[in-house]
Parts: C-alpha cells; structure tokens; sequence
C-alpha cells in the first residue's frame, strides 16, 4: 500500500489521528489492506508522513482497542486476522465494526491529557519505592519466575488479593477462587469462554461502561438496556424487559458512569432475581477504593450467598494502567470450572510483574498508597470542580458524587453533549458525552471529565478555560 494515501490534511477540522485513523479503516474495507498484513511501525510512518509519533500512536491505540490492529511484540502490528476478506471480487463486503463516537485519545509517552478518563494520578505513584520492589525482585529471580506462569496467576498475588478482599471489601475467598487477568477485558473473557455462549441476552446498565459493552456486543452477547436512576440500576425494570436475562453487568458500588451507588434493597433484589433464575452477576468494582466520605461501601459479591456473583477488580485505576493486571473471583462452586477454561488462555502474562504488585501489597505499600491517594483526589476533584463553578458555571453544572476519578457535568442548556465532545476533542481534550455510554437516547446530557492528573486548581483552572474556548462556538 503507497503510505501516501494515508497523510492526513492539516486544513480539514478533523484532527490529524482522528484522520489517518480513518484513512486506515477505508483501506482495509477497500481491501487494500487485508487481515494479516504487517503495517509500518509507529516510527517509520511517522518519518514517511512527517507526523510527531504521538499522532501516529493515538491512531494506532484507537485502531487496535476497536480491533482493526493486533500488536505482535517484535513482529511488528497486522491488521486483525479476525476481520474477513473486504470487498474481495464476486464478494459482496463485509461491514467493518462501527466507529463509536468521542474517540478517546490516550495519553502518550507518559504525559496525562486533561480531562482524561481512567488514568490515576501518575505524578503521585510512589516511583522510588517500585523501583526498589523491582530490583529486589529481579535480583532474587525465582527459578519458577523463568518457567511457564501458571495461566490462573503467579500464586502469592492471588494470595494477596484474597487476603485484601477479605479485609477491605467484606469478601470471603480463597485464593484458588481468584483469578489474574490482562486487565478488566481479560476477566470478561474468561467469563464469556466458561460461562456464556454468542446469543446470550444481558442486562447492560443505561448509561453504562462503554468499553465493557463494546466487548460484549463484539462476543455476540445480545444486551438489554436497563435505566439506572438515583439508586442505581433498576432491577424491577430489567426484570420487566428481560426477565430471563442469562447475566448482568453491574457497577454497584460507583455506577459507571453516573456516580450513584447501588442500593441495599436494589442489591438484595437483583441477587434474589438472580438466584431465582440462574443468572450470572458480573460485578465491575472498578474505583470502589476512592471514595471520600466514610467507609468504601461493601462489595455486592459480601452479600451473596447463591453463589451468582463473579466480581472483578482491576490495579489499572489504583496503580497505573500499564501494569495489564485485573482478577477475577468466582463462586467456590465455579472455581474448578474456570480453572479448565484458563488453561486454554492467554492468561496474564509475566511473572515479573505479577510479583512486584504481590511485594507491594504483602509488604504494605498497596495501603499506604490507597490512604495517600483518597485525600489527593479529595483536592484534585475540589481543583476542577471549583474551576468549572468558575468558568463555565452558566453552561455546567457538576452533579455531586462520593467517589470516583472523574466528574459528570450536566448542560444546563439543550445542547448536544456529542457535538460538544467532539470539538473538545479537536482540540486534544479528551471530554467524553454522556450520550455515547448510552444505548438509548435520552434528552439528558452531559460531559465527563477526569480530575485525577490536575495537580494544582491553577492547572485545572488553565484546562478548563481551554475548554471553554474549544466549545465556545457551540
């Protein structure tokens, strides 16, 4: 393929990886681009186009979270094998997946982007320390760190998060209950190869977490939307529209990404529902450790005794998302069960990593860093929250919440929350519409935002003004 093709214009409004983002879809549903073929490195594209190497990555990420690309280690990054022969002759075309609204740039080379969702406080990780924990670690290799890891996780980390589970969230597990996963997506495959089939119908929180769903409708699982409200997600209501649901996603303790806690009769109903009908409760307890007034609310798996909850955590939220790390717990009765499916999987990867969050937690320092960060993202939250009051009090309003890494800010006006996001974007201020979490429409709208980088309310006050100018002709 001539990479000329591929070099976007400075003069549409479009920005420069949103373009070649794009340029790249239309090449592979041209087939001009075919599954399996090698494309240029992040490196040499950017030399042939004259791009910075962060545009050309952005684009790069975005095409390989919606499954365009597979990276390869050394062997470079294809286009998808997954993805059919496009527009071959005598062929009628193959749709290509949809492109979903608000693209989220991501931050590149270790710089945090305003407003970005999901990335913790990078600037207040405790470097030092891990490096120590590193060295130590390499120095001390085990022999059983260069063999095969076991596919179910490096043991003494499932050790530990059960150990942490139990203390911190109410949950009696033992470790051969739990699960290491890459990250929140690995969990949901595990999931879906043990316990669901293509087809399966679910109930999917509206608005819910938009990644989670874009997983599960490219697993064929058919979704229910089910309204979520200041309680939560409304069970009477899903049980009405889909009462014989086979699963639910569910956010309980900070719903995602409304911000509002499950209640305690919507949780015994939802476990009672489930129980009754053998359905599978998939509890994301994605930020449950940063919440600012009083204790962190018991986790819904704490109160189930049918044995229905699968609960999933992550460490990309409270450590650092690089990491890849998230784990499972599944009922006692399920464990056998999901040992024998993990063994057909990917599993989590390296044992290096795996142990230096195991010394982090045995040794203490996993505590520690959760104490330090819940009053840093007191403030932080306080820095942007007072600069949007301050700024753009008449377009914004910020809706209260206990917890969490990011705020939700309501129009005041009827506007278009996705028209609003988007010229953000352009402006490379990754603010995301509340419309796009949604699978129904709704008049309600609004933009999310993270705090969790603003390290100063004069950095956040610099940010918002920023925003301010990007949707000032909206």
């Amino acid at each position: 393929m001539d990479l000329r093709h591929l070099k976007p214009s400075r003069e549409q409004d479009a920005p420069i990886y949103l373009q070649l983002y794009r340029r790249y879809r239309e090449a592979i549903a041209a087939g001009k681009l075919r599954p399996g073929d090698r494309v240029p490195s992040v490196r040499s594209l950017a030399s042939e186009l004259n791009l910075a190497r962060g545009t050309v990555e952005m684009a790069y990420q975005m095409l390989a979270s919606e499954g365009y690309f597979v990276a390869r280690g050394a062997a470079g990054t294809v286009v998808s094998p997954r993805l059919e022969s496009l527009a071959e002759p005598g062929h009628a075309k193959v749709p290509l997946p949809p492109v979903h609204a608000s693209p989220r740039p991501q931050a590149l080379a270790g710089a945090a982007l305003p407003f970005q969702l999901g990335l913790p406080a990078l600037d207040a990780f405790p470097r030092k320390t891990w490096a120590r924990l590193a060295g130590r670690k390499l120095r001390t290799l085990e022999t059983a760190a260069m063999a095969y890891p076991d596919p179910a996780g490096y043991d003494p980390l499932r050790r530990a998060i059960a150990t942490y589970l139990g203390i911190s969230r109410g949950i009696a597990c033992s470790h051969e209950q739990v699960f290491v996963t890459a990250g929140y997506r690995g969990a949901l495959e595990l999931v879906r190869h043990t316990l669901l089939q293509a087809g399966d119908l679910g109930w999917y929180e509206d608005p819910g977490y938009i990644l989670a769903r874009w997983f599960l409708e490219r697993a064929g699982m058919r979704l229910q939307p089910v309204p979520v409200d200041e309680e939560g997600l409304n069970v009477s209501a899903g049980q009405r529209l889909a009462a014989h649901a086979r699963f639910v996603v569910v956010t309980p303790t900070h719903q995602s990404p409304m911000g509002v806690a499950l209640s305690l009769p919507r949780r015994l109903e939802l476990l009672e529902w489930a129980g009754r009908r053998q359905a599978w409760i998939i509890e994301d307890d994605y930020d449950s450790e940063f919440r600012y007034h009083g204790r962190p609310l018991p986790a819904l798996k704490s109160l189930d005794r049918d044995g229905r909850v699968l609960y999933t955590g992550t460490f990309s939220k409270v450590l650092f998302p690089g990491l890849r790390l998230a784990y499972l717990v599944v009922p006692a009765s399920q464990a056998g069960k999901f040992s024998d499916v993990v063994n057909h999987l990917p599993g989590p990867g390296s044992i290096l990593p795996q142990a230096m969050v195991a010394d982090f937690m045995e040794q203490g320092y996993f505590a520690r860093h959760l104490r330090k960060m819940r009053t840093l993202y007191v403030a932080r939250r306080g820095y942007l929250v007072d600069a949007l009051a301050q700024t753009m009090g008449e377009r914004l309003h910020v809706q209260p919440q206990a917890g969490g890494i990011h705020v939700l800010a309501h129009l005041n006006a009827r506007q278009s929350d996705k028209t609003l996001a988007a010229a953000a974007q352009a402006k490379g201020l990754p603010v995301q519409a509340l419309s796009d979490w949604r699978l129904r429409k709704s008049s309600q709208g609004g933009l999310l935002m993270g705090f969790a980088n603003f390290a100063t309310a004069e950095e956040a006050v610099a940010s918002v003004r920023r925003l301010k100018a990007a949707l000032a002709k909206n």
